[in-house]
């Protein structure tokens, strides 16, 4: 038995701010467990922050047609059925969820065996994971205060709490110094952050690839999280690219003085959170349902952002933004520190133990 159960997966955008939750309800001295694919990145990121793993099948959800489609509805059905096994066998007291594929069938699962759920949705609209999970959680938490709940399986009935985004406790502790002598960077060398999420990153990868020998000629040291087998050879001691970065990933934030990313909320609001001037790249609304595009506005419109749409996007105009950026960068950090970032997890906890208060009876 167990006493959370905590799910999420199909890209780090899901898994890290579960795992934050994850944390905080282990350090309240609670049974926690995390449930994700079998196949994916989860078991990799959760075992090393001291959580139970447990795996089942996943299926991806889209939005568009795919004869995958066809091969993925049998991998969704199959994860319902081990998700229905999983919690009969764990019977935890309440689920925490934070979407993504793996999440919808573990939901589902609770839900018929009654137990309560709460869930995440980091960006302004809702998820396909969540949008099926609605009518089946107690709580729905979100990072925006503007998210609309909607639902695709049935009305409903659970309570809408803002919460904000989770956040690693570990990423504001990260020591700047520490991050450039593991990097290699000279003093007085300027850092620039890149970093494109686990998906859809090639477009993006392509250019910082082309434009990092201008941008090392400009003074810049060009650190490239691209993703697995992603990496393409540079001659230039001013660019490393990374994989994908498990350990001292908090010291490489504190070390960048830019950061060029995707706009996935959870990766906004940790480099809001830590005050890094940055220049978004959001995926077009052709290769997303748009989540991207709003998080961006959001951003741009309050002056922590600078924006460059992909569709304007090319190894030129990219190192003309980030000098354009630098330029300014003194006023994009005074914005930045008016910033207020809510204790999204404290606030997710506390909703954990309002749907399932006899967890306070476990507490040492």
């Amino acid at each position: 038995m167990v006493d959370v159960l905590v799910t999420g997966g199909g890209s780090g955008g899901h898994v890290t701010p579960a795992i934050a939750v994850g944390q905080a309800l282990k350090v309240e001295g609670l049974d926690v467990a995390f449930v994700g694919s079998n196949t994916g990145l989860e078991e990799a990121l959760v075992q090393p922050a001291g959580l139970r793993f447990l795996g089942i099948s996943a299926g991806k959800l889209r939005r568009y047609f795919s004869w995958q489609n066809v091969a993925d509805a049998f991998r969704v059905l199959l994860a319902i059925l081990q998700a229905v096994v999983l919690v009969g066998r764990e019977r935890p007291t309440a689920v925490f969820s934070k979407g993504g594929f793996v999440a919808f069938p573990v939901v589902f699962a609770a839900w018929l065996w009654r137990v309560p759920v709460v869930a995440h949705e980091s960006d302004a609209t809702q998820g396909l994971a969540n949008l099926l999970s609605a009518p089946f959680v107690k709580t729905l938490c979100a990072g925006f205060p503007e998210t609309k709940v909607r639902s695709l399986l049935g009305p409903f009935k659970g309570r809408f709490v803002y919460t904000g985004a989770p956040i690693r406790a570990e990423l504001l502790q990260g020591d700047a110094a520490k991050g450039r002598a593991e990097l290699g960077v000279a003093d007085g060398v300027r850092v620039l952050l890149v970093t494109g999420g686990s998906l859809g990153a090639d477009a993006l990868n392509a250019v910082v690839i082309e434009a990092a020998p201008e941008l090392a000629r400009d003074g810049w040291f060009v650190v490239h999280v691209c993703g697995a087998g992603k990496q393409r050879a540079i001659d230039s001691p001013n660019y490393r690219a990374f994989d994908y970065v498990a350990h001292g990933w908090a010291d490489m934030l504190a070390a960048a003085d830019l950061v060029l990313s995707r706009a996935g909320a959870n990766t906004v609001f940790e480099l809001l959170a830590l005050g890094k001037p940055n220049l978004l790249v959001p995926l077009p609304a052709a290769g997303s349902r748009g989540d991207q595009l709003e998080n961006a506005k959001y951003a741009k419109d309050a002056g922590y952002s600078q924006v460059l749409p992909q569709e304007m996007l090319d190894a030129t105009r990219l190192a003309a933004d980030v000098e354009a950026l630098w330029s300014n960068v003194d006023k994009v950090r005074a914005r930045l520190q008016t910033f207020v970032a809510a204790d999204a997890v404290a606030a997710i906890v506390a909703e954990i133990y309002a749907v399932a208060p006899q967890l306070r009876d476990v507490k040492p």
